[in-house]
Parts: structure tokens; sequence; C-alpha cells
């Protein structure tokens, strides 16, 4: 199925990119969405959530109270690349479903604006590692130093990150903006996956914490919802920008301005849901399904492009090169 016509004029300048590698023939059968897919992801992303509940529920401890925070807050991630996806309406094959799946069973529960992002989103696109990006401001930092990385992973994991940037938020939402430190535009907040709305992300919280109460018990909402949202998640969230583009090149070459990350299972598991991982690949053809990128990267690898590409063994290797700067 072609993409709608809004992502066609949105993306033309990716496509035409895209075509630089693959045939039309190629990207249209790559490109081709599916309903099938698309709720299996959706199924599989709250399924899992749903499994480490249960983990939890069946042998309350310490150790499955951690690793169900955890996991939990990898599949919140799992929740915003699926988003992603829906924003790209690659998720689904109709734009309706992409939309309402996206905003209520993806957006909305991490408090999240699909509408914003994908403008945001969209726009990075255009405009990757130019001083018209608005995640320029997520890779310029990097390089840094060992000790500054170190400070912000542990800003991120103790909940310093995620408390601030959530206190924003509902500053924003509520009008009262210019009462925060930065004064976060609706940009900022969707680059951390955030939204300048929190009315329908409320509605969708409240019908989380009804589950969790009625399965569990009334604090499994803060524990196992609010508190990933705010640490591990805001950690996943962090090594995955610096992943996609942090400690690039500042080209126009789209092999040098991105980079992909391999991710064996324990990584795919916490840190590179759903094929995130494979951010060049994306940003060639950002309209085709993340189910299908890593097919791309095996075409252009095939095709001997592996030597110009700007890829990661690990995701350690990324955080080294991140923080190579000499203190």
């Amino acid at each position: 199925m072609a993409p709608d016509s809004k992502m066609d004029m949105a993306g033309k300048s990716h496509q035409a990119l895209g075509r630089d590698f693959f045939s039309t023939e190629e990207i249209r059968a790559l490109a081709e969405r599916s309903d099938l897919w698309g709720g299996w992801l959706i199924l599989h992303c709250w399924g899992t959530i749903a499994l480490a509940l249960a983990l939890f529920g069946v042998w309350p401890n310490p150790l499955t109270f951690l690793l169900a925070v955890v996991i939990i807050g990898s599949r919140q991630l799992g929740l915003a690349i699926l988003m992603h996806e829906a924003a790209h309406n690659a998720l689904f094959r109709s734009r309706a479903l992409n939309e309402w799946v996206g905003e209520w069973l993806c957006g909305r529960p991490i408090l999240a604006d699909l509408a914003e992002y994908r403008r945001y989103h969209l726009k990075h696109h255009r405009h990757t590692q130019t001083e018209e990006d608005p995640d320029l401001i997520l890779s310029k930092p990097f390089p840094t130093t060992r000790a500054s990385l170190r400070r912000k992973l542990w800003r991120d994991i103790t909940g310093r990150t995620g408390i601030k940037q959530r206190s924003q938020q509902i500053m924003f939402a509520l009008k009262m903006a210019g009462e925060v430190e930065g004064q976060p535009g609706a940009q900022e907040l969707a680059q951390a996956f955030s939204g300048p709305v929190i009315g329908r992300a409320l509605i969708a919280n409240a019908v989380l914490f009804a589950l969790m109460w009625a399965v569990g018990a009334w604090w499994w909402w803060l524990a196992f919802w609010v508190l990933p949202l705010l640490t591990w998640f805001q950690l996943v969230l962090r090594i995955r920008n610096i992943a996609e583009h942090g400690a690039v090149e500042a080209v126009d070459d789209p092999l040098r301005n991105t980079r992909t990350t391999k991710a064996g299972p324990l990584m795919r598991l916490l840190v590179a849901p759903y094929w995130v991982n494979y951010h060049l690949e994306h940003h060639l053809v950002m309209h085709v399904p993340a189910r299908n990128l890593p097919r791309l990267h095996q075409m252009l690898v095939a095709r001997g492009h592996a030597a110009r590409m700007q890829i990661a063994e690990t995701y350690l290797d990324v955080l080294r090169i991140a923080s190579s700067r000499p203190a």
C-alpha cells in the first residue's frame, strides 16, 4: 500500500534518497503495511508488560519487582517506538487505525502527543544533522567526557530527568510554562516523547490505574508505570538518542550522519525494541515498516555499502564513542 498523500509530501526528498540505493519496486515491496503485523506488535508490547506484572504478582520479591520495572520501562520505550511507526503511517494500512492506535494505545499512556510528535519528527527527517534539525540539541553535545555522560545517565536512572521533564510538561499543559525554567516549547516536549496536551493522557492513565488496581493493588500504577516512566524509560531513551545521531558526522551523506547499532536478544529486550536500532535504514526510506528494516540493512551490506555506513557493533561501543572526549 502506498503512503498517504500527506506523508508523500513530507517525505518526498527521503523517498528520492532511498532510490539512490533501492529500486522503486524494491521500496514498494518493503513499504507494504500489514494490519496483522501492526496488531501483533501492539499485542506483543502490552503482553510483555502484562507478563512482567504477572511475574511480580505470582512471585512478589525485590528481584521480580526490579525486573518488572526494567521490562516495563523498556516496553514504554516500545510504545514510543510504535507511536513513531504510527506517526509515519507504517504501523497499519489505514491512516485512521494508525491515528487511533498510535494515540490511545501507544502515545497517551506514556503522556506523549502523536500529532505534535509527528510535526516535530518529520522536520527532523527533512533537516537531519543541520542547524534546522530539532534533534540537534540531542546529538550536538557528543562526544562528551566520561564524567559528563555518567552524570547524564545517573540523572536519568534516579528519576531527576524524568521528574523535570514531566513537571515542565504539566506546567506547559496548564499554560504555566513561564513559571518553568527553560520554558519548553512543544517540540522540546515531543523530542522527549511528551506532549503539550495531557487531558487524554490522564484518561489513558486512569484506565491503567484502574486495571492495575483490579489485578494487583492500588500502588501498582505508581510502582510499575510511573516509576519506570521516570527512571528506566529515561535511561534507555537517552541511550537510543545517543546511538542514533550522537557523535556521527555532520554531513549530508545519509550513510554517515545516522547510525545503526547491532543488537542481540538482550539488547532488543532492554534497550532497542522493535528494530529501532536500524536507524540509518529508517532514514533512507522512512515509510518502510520497522519489521523490514533488517532486510534493508542486509541489502545495503550485500551491495557493498557497509564500509561507508555508520554501524556500531554494540550499544556499549556507542557509549564509549559518545564519551571519548578527553576530560
